[in-house]
């Protein structure tokens, strides 16, 4: 493994926990802690105040700045190191241009006054457009690590390399499956804004939420992502069971085995949010396992595709 590979995935890593403090923040209430300042923190560098809120939105907004160095970090290191063409040298440049749009629709949370106690639809939006937004950074974040490792410009990787008693690849069912996810990611955003800003004594009164014509349209969407999640993990265990019983790459099935696994950790994980009415861990423990499905799925897909691809000589001789 090169050195690129370690930067790679600990830039990953990095963005994971910047993403779970993000939803602590709001979870919390946190979010205006710095005020309608930014990138200043209550128009300081370094904020005196002793707040809770503002420590909390503080350390966010610290943690995401080494993000965004790690990223430009690693982008760099990745065109100095992979020639032009390199499957790595597109990923970087997706995540530096998606590690920017994340910051500025951060930065129009907060200018907007989009946060706290704020429940308006444009909240909302701005959730559902961050929510896309992180998953696509998340991929791109995977892409580049997944490719760092490889001298070659395309191809795959030894552990793809094609079996001749295996069909072709899953294709687009594993795409329109991380597609169908973008869609429970925004629901379930809009979903944990709503039991942020309405939380339930018990199940009974949750549910009165849910169904009152009164209710905030936030409360009222609220509804939606258990059936979204559950139609969701359906999808996935039908693309992973179909990637298992197709693909050529050993990869490819390890990745698959690994999204079902995680599919149903995160329909347990749901299923316990409800009933412990989303207390702030549980929360976090969602959203990550739902990160951490998404990055399987993303690389279940592409060595699955790598695999489908003719296999460079080069790399052909060094699998062998």
């Amino acid at each position: 493994m090169s050195r690129l590979a370690p930067l790679a995935w600990t830039t990953l890593a990095w963005n994971l926990a910047v993403i779970l403090w993000g939803a602590f923040v709001r979870a919390t209430g946190s979010g205006a802690g710095c005020g309608a300042h930014w990138p200043l923190c209550n128009g300081e560098v370094v904020p005196r105040a002793a707040e809770a809120a503002t420590l909390i939105e503080f350390t966010h907004r610290a943690t995401s700045g080494v993000a965004l160095v790690l990223v430009f970090a690693l982008a760099i290191r990745v065109f100095r190191n992979r020639p032009r063409g390199h499957a790595a040298r597109r990923a970087a440049t997706a995540s530096v241009v998606l590690i920017l749009t994340e910051a500025l629709v951060g930065a129009g949370l907060v200018l907007f006054e989009l946060v706290a106690e704020n429940e308006s639809v444009a909240r909302a939006l701005f959730m559902a457009v961050h929510l896309v937004n992180t998953f696509l950074l998340l991929a791109a974040l995977t892409l580049t690590a997944r490719f760092a490792d490889e001298p070659e410009p395309g191809g795959a990787a030894p552990g793809d390399r094609p079996r001749n008693d295996q069909p072709a690849g899953p294709g687009w069912t594993i795409t329109a499956t991380l597609l169908a996810l973008i869609l429970v990611g925004t629901s379930g955003a809009v979903a944990a804004l709503g039991d942020t800003l309405y939380p339930a004594e018990s199940l009974r009164a949750g549910l009165a939420q849910d169904l009152s014509p009164t209710a905030s349209v936030l409360v009222r969407l609220r509804v939606l992502h258990p059936v979204l999640a559950l139609l969701g993990a359906l999808a996935v265990w039908a693309a992973t069971a179909r990637a298992l019983r197709t693909t050529p790459s050993e990869r490819a099935r390890r990745w698959a085995w690994t999204a079902a696994g995680l599919t149903l950790a995160q329909v347990g994980a749901g299923v316990l949010n409800v009933a412990l009415l989303a207390p702030v861990w549980m929360q976090l423990l969602h959203l990550l396992l739902a990160d951490l499905l998404w990055i399987a799925l993303v690389l279940l897909a592409s060595h699955a595709r790598g695999a489908e691809a003719p296999v460079p000589a080069s790399a052909r001789a060094a699998a062998a």
